[in-house]
């Protein structure tokens, strides 16, 4: 039974050996081939193409935090979508049915959201 997942276990060993030489050599290479020169340019802080405004551990406003969990709760749930509808007329009405009531809720909890003015943005 096992000697049917001896090449299997082959060419993974090939592929791990293969890989780390690959990696091996790149760094060996690029040690050899690369240009040191740092500079007081270089070596200081970049972001964006200008130097940073102030500190880097500030506060962020929490809005930002709301906005960004909003957007992947309402995307993942429309994520449930797609598998649905692949299966809706295998499913019937029971299932288009159960749909329609997550869609209505999702729907009313975005217009709660909505209506407290979590996507405003100031």
């Amino acid at each position: 039974m096992l000697q049917n997942y001896l090449p299997i276990l082959v060419f993974v060993i090939i592929g791990l050996l293969i890989s780390l030489a690959i990696v091996v050599a790149a760094r060996f290479v690029s040690k050899i081939l690369r240009v040191n020169n740092p500079s007081l340019e270089k070596l200081s802080p970049f972001e964006c193409g200008f130097g940073e405004f102030e500190d880097a551990r500030i506060k962020f406003d929490v809005r930002f935090y709301l906005v960004a969990i909003l957007f992947i709760v309402f995307d993942l749930e429309v994520a449930f979508l797609f598998p649905w509808a692949v299966v809706v007329r295998q499913i019937g009405w029971y299932g288009f049915g159960a749909m329609g009531i997550f869609l209505a809720l999702l729907l009313l909890g975005f217009a709660y959201e909505w209506k407290k003015g979590a996507l405003e943005w100031e």
